[in-house]
């Protein structure tokens, strides 16, 4: 009698709820916490079927369940414990993890469920994987964030150095401007200077061959510098971004014979230039004055470079593709070791010795090659000339020419 007592005090103060049930599945027993659980008062529940507190599709085949053990002896639950869900009398429902028990008293079969509500664990296990999800998009924003700023950070860098690069380039360009300058502008300068005092001494004596040699010199000293301040002019126009090639269509063999002509009264004692053209094609749409100061650069470059009693080679070339024109002359030629910094501003070869030059022009000749959207190639080696080649390939407006 204690016993039973006992066991009754028992059930009657377990956390967990207890319900027990017949081999039909009424409900015989159910304690205050299985009521508490399903939102049920005492007395509610017991003679009702079991599957009342069950959601579909559970509700509807728990009695085929149940039968179906019982002719196959086969547990599925019995004995095993798992997690299912139940439903209260509100319509609500929520999960809980149930073990069921069988137990024989004579006759009769008794099945008792021990139900341990999980809806707590379940909120909280949800609040930890909404946490966790929230946490990790936390991470990957930051993350992100911090990768962005590490992006802009080494953007930043890399323009720095770019930037301290730069100027550094343009410390060593004002360096060698301020040398190549004070040399240029001298030369050129100190002769005007001397040939005006001579002339007005061998004025004095009526000597006019004299007079006409300085009058040459000076001149010659006058184009020198007027050629100088040209090349800054066109370097600060390059660099003022205001550039751009206005193609039109004109006669390029009329054009070379021109500019042939025209630099031929530039030519050292007994230097001749030879002009050629190939392709039955005549009309071109290049942009004219652009061209026209490449190829003057390159020339006067020949003729600069190049002996008394030397011939010039100038010819152009109109294919299926391309406009080709070419400069060569057998001068004192290029060293291989200058060949990669040949097109640097102020740069001039090794070899040049006393020869007048800035070191611009074939850095003009290729930014201006550029813009009209062509390629320059040059051969060159000492003692055996130099030349240039300038390639323009034909666009559509070309093709209807």
């Amino acid at each position: 009698m204690e016993s039973t007592k006992l066991l009754k005090a028992i059930i009657e103060t377990a956390i967990d709820g207890i319900i027990t049930i017949d081999d039909r599945g009424i409900i015989e027993s159910i304690n205050p916490s299985a009521l508490k659980i399903f939102g049920y008062e005492e007395g509610e529940l017991t003679g009702m079927n079991i599957s009342e507190l069950m959601p579909e599709p559970d509700k509807s085949r728990h009695d085929l369940y149940l039968l179906n053990y019982q002719n196959t002896g086969t547990k599925k639950i019995i004995g095993k414990g798992r997690e299912v869900k139940g439903l209260r009398k509100d319509g609500s429902e929520f999960p809980f993890r149930l073990a069921v028990s069988e137990v024989q008293d004579d006759d009769k079969v008794i099945y008792t469920g021990f139900i341990h509500d999980l809806s707590k664990e379940k909120e909280a296990e949800e609040f930890l994987q909404k946490y966790t999800i929230e946490l990790e998009q936390l991470v990957e924003d930051r993350t992100r964030s911090l990768k962005k700023m590490l992006n802009e950070l080494e953007h930043a860098q890399e323009e720095a150095n770019i930037s301290l690069e730069k100027e550094k380039e343009l410390n060593r360009m004002k360096s060698r401007f301020v040398s190549m300058a004070s040399h240029e502008f001298r030369t050129p300068l100190s002769s005007i200077q001397l040939s005006a005092v001579l002339i007005e001494k061998y004025l004095q004596t009526s000597d006019s061959a004299q007079i006409l040699k300085h009058l040459h010199k000076i001149k010659t000293a006058i184009n020198s510098l007027n050629g100088i301040l040209n090349d800054f002019l066109s370097l600060e126009k390059l660099e003022a971004g205001i550039v751009s090639p206005n193609n039109e269509v004109f006669n390029v063999i009329r054009f070379s014979e021109e500019l042939t002509e025209e630099m031929q009264l530039m030519t050292k004692e007994d230097q001749i230039i030879i002009y050629q053209h190939t392709g039955s094609e005549s009309q071109i749409f290049l942009d004219q004055n652009l061209l026209r100061n490449c190829l003057i650069n390159l020339i006067n470059n020949a003729i600069k470079y190049s002996g008394e009693r030397t011939l010039i080679e100038f010819s152009t070339e109109i294919n299926k593709k391309e406009y080709v024109f070419a400069v060569k002359d057998n001068g004192i030629g290029i060293p291989e070791e200058d060949h990669a910094a040949l097109f640097q501003p102020f740069f001039r070869a090794h070899n040049t010795g006393n020869i007048p030059g800035t070191g611009l022009g074939l850095n003009i000749v290729k930014r201006y090659i550029s813009l009209m959207k062509g390629r320059i190639l040059f051969e060159s080696s000492p003692g055996k000339g130099t030349g240039f080649t300038l390639i323009f390939e034909k666009n559509d407006n070309n093709a209807s020419i």
